[in-house]
């Protein structure tokens, strides 16, 4: 794999994928009984944005600036960027941005854990040093896939996994993911799993989302945020995130969430929102 997120982090994905991550993860804090988050593709949980790979896309200023200064916001959003804020000692300028497994550090509490899959090396060994006094997380550098087949069911009766791929090869990435999610659901039924997928084409969507049906899984919900029209692979013109098992009427959370982020994020007057139950018991 080539990919690197620290060309992207802090972009529109990214605050899309982080503000819904936050909805989810104090949906689950609700009750006290612990819970475990599990990461497949966890990359190396923070990010510089003065780093030469951040400087030179710049993508951060389209994405997490653009909502610094926005005030009446849902409440995974406003916990959200105070996370962010607090990690640059609560300033306006930013140097650094924290990726998921960061995010969901700050937001367990002492009866829950995570467990972080990373495959490359070099990210690897930057979560291990991240978290490494971090008793409540474990990193694991193996193959993020296998290791929902091999770690799942957790020992809590309560889990969110985060899907989150390279998406380097598309349409090889959504068959990686509907494979995947065979062997955890066989494994882990009742689990709360959340897969964001980035939008290129429709018809590859399509065939994903069509999949969820086909295999009859039920509970499931769809968040899509669009950019542009769906009609290039070119570019990423949105992004989507598909929620299995789902916490409580967290579509109300999504209902207030997701025109909020497309009245920040769009650009020009093209931006959509869509959220749709794909299946439902």
């Amino acid at each position: 794999m080539n990919y690197r997120h620290a060309f992207h982090a802090g972009n529109f994905a990214d605050v899309f994928k982080h503000a819904i991550l936050v909805g989810l993860l104090e949906a689950l804090k609700s009750k006290q009984t612990p819970f475990c988050y599990f990461d497949t593709h966890a990359g190396a949980g923070r990010y510089d944005l003065r780093s030469e790979q951040a400087r030179k896309t710049r993508e951060y200023e389209a994405g997490v600036l653009r909502l610094l200064h926005a005030t009446r916001l849902p409440t995974p959003l406003h916990i959200y960027l105070n996370l962010v804020r607090a990690l640059n000692n609560g300033g306006q300028d930013l140097s650094i941005y924290p990726g998921s497994p960061l995010i969901a550090s700050l937001l367990l509490r002492e009866q829950d854990r995570a467990v972080l899959c990373e495959m490359q090396p070099e990210e690897a060994e930057k979560l291990k040093a991240l978290f490494a006094s971090d008793a409540r997380v474990g990193v694991h550098q193996r193959d993020g896939y296998a290791a929902l087949g091999a770690l799942l069911p957790p020992k809590e009766r309560r889990s969110l996994v985060l899907i989150d791929p390279p998406f380097e090869a598309q349409e090889d990435e959504f068959r990686a993911v509907e494979s995947a999610l065979t062997a955890a659901l066989a494994r882990w039924p009742t689990g709360t799993y959340s897969i964001w997928y980035p939008i290129k084409l429709r018809q590859q969507t399509a065939r994903f989302q069509r999949w969820f049906v086909t295999k009859k899984i039920p509970k499931v919900l769809c968040a899509e945020l669009l950019l542009h029209p769906d009609n290039s692979a070119l570019r990423l013109n949105g992004c989507g995130m598909v929620i299995i098992n789902p916490p409580w009427k967290f579509e109300r959370t999504l209902e207030e969430l997701l025109p909020v982020l497309r009245s920040h994020l769009a650009e020009g007057r093209f931006g959509q929102h869509r959220i749709e139950w794909l299946t439902t018991e």
